[in-house]
């Protein structure tokens, strides 16, 4: 594994930039702002290589960028409704950046923050975090870590873990969007997805779940089969409005705490690539990109437009912590949050 690192100054100090270049030739770049991926060059059916991962030409504009691109969210992914939630009899109140709720743990999230970075010889680079106890709101200091590992076989395997010192609450993912013709070739909207769901969770006209558990079933939710991200976005259906296009979580078929599940396939039938997304977590939350327009300028120099990239984003449930009903985020003394994603790259 060829390892290659540099370093560029910003406001909060040195982003630290590792390239992991396997024996295929393919390659990930990841960034110590937000513990991002934000690069990965993997071929076609014929050996093409292209960036399929969308960035920007500037590591310094992943500061505080609207789409998260690349970036690992926290200390609590998604949304948490008006900002609000009690644990163990105690309210909490955090800060409200979407609407009337709190995205993404906050305008000062982990996705802005600076981790440590360790790089390890056989290719894993292991970003570490420590947020302080009422940072953005949210009790107790949390250490987090985000591993990632790319292999020879075009694996890239990301492990999240976070301890705490204080009952507090915990959802990590990558938030990482995906276009496996290549990151500037415009919108992703002819790619074929496949989930491995056969229940998604509606919300209210804020992308906040009702707590219900709806079959996909009939409805334009449905990627229980494969179908082009295209084909039902514009359907006059509530969840589809609401977010100007998908933006929903599917709840995993089969989820067993720290068991692996195939979560979704990505494919572009043009050019072969395809990506299979597994994972540990109970859900995963697909957004179309459906509010890209006015990015940072990206890799190529032109600022994305919307739907030009699909985020798969493997997590706990949105709003757990406000619904007993779904599996829990609450983390205490003494455990250990460790949850898995898998990226796997192949083509036919």
């Amino acid at each position: 594994m060829k390892i290659e690192k540099s370093t560029v100054a910003s406001q909060k100090g040195d982003i630290t930039l590792v390239t992991l270049t396997n024996a295929k030739g393919a390659k990930v770049t990841l960034c110590s702002l937000g513990a991002g991926i934000v690069g990965v060059e993997v071929p076609d059916r014929n050996g093409v290589m292209a960036d399929v991962v969308l960035g920007y030409a500037d590591v310094k504009d992943y500061y505080y960028d609207g789409p998260c691109a690349g970036k690992v969210p926290g200390r609590c992914a998604n949304r948490i409704a008006r900002g609000l939630f009690t644990l163990d009899g105690k309210g909490y109140s955090l800060a409200i950046n979407n609407g009337p709720n709190a995205l993404h743990g906050g305008p000062e999230g982990f996705q802005n923050q600076i981790w440590d970075t360790e790089v390890c010889d056989c290719g894993v680079v292991k970003f570490t975090y420590k947020a302080a106890d009422g940072e953005e709101g949210y009790p107790g200091n949390l250490v987090a870590t985000a591993a990632y590992e790319w292999t020879d076989d075009c694996e890239l395997k990301l492990v999240l873990s976070a301890e705490t010192d204080a009952p507090t609450v915990v959802n990590l993912t990558n938030h990482a969007y995906f276009n496996l013709a290549g990151h500037n070739s415009g919108s992703v909207l002819n790619h074929k997805l496949t989930l491995n769901a056969h229940l998604f969770l509606p919300t209210d006209d804020t992308l906040i779940p009702t707590g219900d558990l709806v079959s996909v079933k009939g409805t334009p939710m449905d990627f229980t089969e494969p179908k082009t991200l295209g084909q039902d976005i514009k359907a006059d259906y509530p969840a589809l409005v609401y977010g100007k296009g998908y933006d929903n979580c599917y709840v995993i078929n089969g989820w067993n705490a720290g068991q692996m599940r195939l979560a979704a396939v990505l494919e572009d039938t043009e050019n072969g690539r395809v990506l299979e997304v597994s994972t540990t977590q109970p859900g995963v939350q697909i957004y179309t990109g459906n509010w890209l327009a006015g990015c940072p300028v990206n890799k190529a120099g032109r600022s994305y437009d919307d739907y030009d990239g699909v985020a798969i984003e493997c997590q706990g449930l949105p709003d757990s912590i406000n619904k007993p009903q779904f599996p829990s985020v609450v983390l205490r003394p003494g455990e250990k949050y460790s949850e898995i994603i898998s990226f796997k790259f192949t083509n036919k």
